[in-house]
């Protein structure tokens, strides 16, 4: 019984650290906005991330903060934007995608906003090692040349490009905070230019 709680235990934090970019604990911007609640837009241009699930199946999508979010489901085809935000806790911001509404074998774009500047990475600490992400590829890119981009070919279980275990600091990325970033879920997710 102790054993089993003391898993619960490592894990529930473990979820909580693998949200906040390792490069930026403890950081915050003295000047950063705190904003509580989420408010999708569509469509938005600059100041953002816009997720587009270019496969044939259902993906399912949580923007996370210092407390859970609504779901948002992303049909095949649809693309999910929000503009840069922070954490009440002052920690980051990480965006988890699923195949089940139960959150399992997750991808997450985790972001902290230090305005000007963004900080992001992807993980794939918390998908399982077949995983459908990993069958189909994902990348993330912008228009900006000095924005570096992150791509994870199709069937390329150890990326480079993203977080494989916490120790990997070497995942995080920054650019100008007045971009958007474009992540491509599935085929074309290879392109370096945004959807």
């Amino acid at each position: 019984m102790i054993f089993t709680k003391t898993i619960a235990l490592v894990a529930a934090l473990g979820a909580v650290v693998s949200a906040i970019p390792a490069s930026h604990l403890g950081r915050r911007h003295p000047h950063a906005h705190s904003h509580s609640f989420l408010q999708r837009r569509d469509n938005i241009t600059s100041d953002g991330v816009a997720i587009t699930n270019n496969m044939d199946q259902t993906v399912y999508l949580w923007s996370v903060a210092d407390s859970s979010s609504d779901m948002y489901t992303l049909n095949s085809g649809d693309t999910y934007s929000e503009n840069w935000r922070t954490n009440p806790n002052g920690g980051g911001i990480s965006i988890k995608m699923a195949f089940t509404e139960q959150a399992t074998d997750v991808l997450q774009y985790e972001y902290t906003l230090e305005d000007p500047t963004i900080w992001w990475d992807l993980s794939c600490i918390d998908m399982g090692t077949n995983s459908e992400f990993t069958t189909v590829g994902f990348a993330v890119s912008s228009d900006d040349t000095t924005c570096q981009s992150a791509s994870c070919a199709a069937g390329d279980a150890q990326c480079a490009d993203a977080y494989l275990v916490p120790t990997d600091n070497w995942a995080t990325h920054s650019c100008n905070s007045a971009i958007l970033m474009t992540l491509n879920l599935g085929p074309g997710a290879n392109s370096t230019t945004p959807a």
